[in-house]
């Protein structure tokens, strides 16, 4: 039978298709389709609706009948086709098992497969959140300085204890920001992020396609090397959307982007260009002009004194004198809300057995899908006799 329509949508785009049971493979399992992707999920997860559809999967929420729990369900297709999608995937599984606060998204499951050798498509369930900060933006709803002054608090709480752990996010965004009816913010989508070993330099040559190109800090364009600042750069970004019901730096593409960022803050001092190594990117630089600093005030007239300060410290160009988030969280911006013992960082760093970041190259498929079912039988003990 066709499910509540997705709020929003004046279509109905999550269809049950079988009520009943499939005993094809394993376990019973429940058969929908959600925007066009057929789901197969445990017996117990009843339909709700859609949540969204984005380039890693499509989001489904769906209640726990046994426990009365309401959850989301994220069907990520042929997960382990393709050595790419597999470690991106994995990478977000160990992760969200490894990270443990009430401001990132909590892995409630990993759904097993029908069978072992059929095993492609990933399904994660997690908590479920109302909505996401880029639907509340782009929403009439009114946003007051509480607002603001809230959300970004418990995202840089939610960064503190990342950046401890020597994880890097690397795309923050406002859709990757979930919220409840409360203005609780958690947050998600951990494809993408890096973590820093132990005795590891803290900037590293990494890889260039991280961040949604609006959100990238301008080291990420310039230069391939970079820190957790990068984190903080998109922090600011979030807010100044928030103070202005649109993105900041809305570039068209790479260069785009850095000339949008420079006609704002300004052309960067010699002492700031340091970290920018290449020829090319300094040349470009000096090709915009000595262009001034426009004041924050001129943007955002309606937001605080406060508020903008915190704004110009992330958005900092030379990252070495950005704010931390430890440092964001003792702004006076969030007097109201500063607590250093609800404030944790992790406990230890996250250097989990990830190998397969170094030798990923020679792995094959089935190599792929073993990690991956390691991590479901962490959640279903009784699979690992289903392994060949």
């Amino acid at each position: 039978m066709p499910s509540r329509k997705a709020e929003g949508d004046g279509i109905v785009d999550a269809i049950a298709v079988k009520d009943g049971m499939s005993t094809s493979g394993r376990e019973p399992v429940k058969t929908f389709v959600v925007r066009g992707t057929r789901f197969e999920v445990a017996e117990k997860y009843t339909l709700i609706k859609a949540v969204g559809k984005g380039a890693y999967g499509v989001v489904c929420s769906c209640r726990d009948v046994e426990t009365g729990r309401k959850v989301a369900v994220k069907k990520v297709e042929d997960a382990i086709v393709d050595a790419t999608d597999a470690k991106r995937t994995l990478r977000e599984i160990k992760l969200l098992r490894f990270l443990n606060h009430e401001n990132i998204i909590a892995l409630v499951d990993i759904q097993p497969p029908a069978t072992y050798e059929n095993f492609t498509d990933v399904y994660e369930i997690t908590e479920l959140m109302d909505t996401d900060l880029h639907q509340i933006i782009r929403s009439k709803q009114p946003l007051t300085e509480d607002h603001f002054m809230y959300f970004m608090y418990q995202l840089f709480c939610s960064l503190k204890y990342l950046h401890s752990a020597g994880v890097w996010h690397r795309d923050l965004k406002p859709g990757n920001l979930l919220v409840n009816r409360d203005c609780d913010l958690k947050l998600c989508d951990f494809g993408l992020a890096r973590f820093v070993g132990e005795g590891t330099a803290a900037e590293t040559q990494m890889t260039e396609y991280v961040v949604t190109r609006w959100y990238r800090a301008p080291e990420l364009i310039l230069t391939r090397n970079y820190s957790e600042a990068i984190d903080i750069w998109a922090a600011g970004c979030i807010l100044a959307e928030m103070l202005g019901r649109k993105p900041i730096f809305p570039g068209k593409d790479y260069m785009d982007q850095i000339s949008k960022i420079i006609a704002v803050i300004g052309t960067p001092p010699e002492s700031d260009m340091g970290h920018v190594t290449g020829k090319r990117a300094k040349t470009y630089i000096k090709g915009l002009g000595d262009l001034p600093t426009k004041a924050w005030s001129s943007l955002y007239p309606q937001a605080s004194e406060l508020a903008l300060d915190l704004l110009n410290r992330c958005l900092t160009f030379d990252p070495t004198k950005r704010i931390t988030a430890t440092e964001a969280l003792a702004h006076p911006y969030f007097e109201k809300y500063h607590d250093e013992e609800d404030e944790p960082s992790c406990s230890e760093k996250f250097s989990l057995d990830f190998e397969f970041e170094k030798s990923g190259e020679d792995l094959s498929l089935d190599d792929w899908r073993e990690l991956v079912w390691q991590e479901v039988c962490h959640f279903h003990p009784e699979c690992r006799d289903a392994t060949p």
